[in-house]
Formats: structure tokens, C-alpha cells, sequence
């Protein structure tokens, strides 16, 4: 069974229950596994998309240069 999230405390003060507690604790956990070589590596991929994604047109001609470049030099 899911945790329920309670945004209102209804006018009594804001706990949070053991069962919150311990799904905020598991997500913290399953994040924190996350951030590793393979998480530096998904970040950099979507730096780079985000920053060919914004020059399309320049990046193919960059890169159909390149190809051709070393397609000719062999």
C-alpha cells in the first residue's frame, strides 16, 4: 500500500506519520543509489541534447564535415 501525502494539516499541527517517514526514507535511498558514474553520464548526454537540440542545423553540418572529412582521408 502507497503512502498517502497530506498537503493540509486540517488546523492541527503538521506531523508526518511513521509510514511517511519510512517512504520519504526509501525514496531518499533509491535517489541517493542513483547518483553515480552512470548518473554524471545521463547528465552530461542531456547537456549535450539540449545544446545540439537548440543549433540542429549547425551540429549536422558539423558533423556531416567531419564524417566527410574522415571519409576523404582514408
Amino acid at each position: 500500500m502507497s503512502p498517502s501525502w497530506d498537503t493540509s494539516s486540517f488546523g492541527h499541527p503538521a506531523d508526518i506519520s511513521l509510514r511517511e517517514r519510512s517512504a520519504l526514507g526509501d525514496h531518499l535511498a533509491h535517489c541517493g543509489a542513483q547518483r553515480g558514474p552512470l548518473q554524471t553520464l545521463r547528465n552530461g548526454a542531456d547537456e549535450l541534447q539540449g545544446l545540439l537540440a537548440g543549433r540542429v542545423i549547425t551540429s549536422a553540418v558539423v558533423l556531416t564535415l567531419l564524417f566527410g572529412g574522415s571519409w576523404l582521408m582514408l
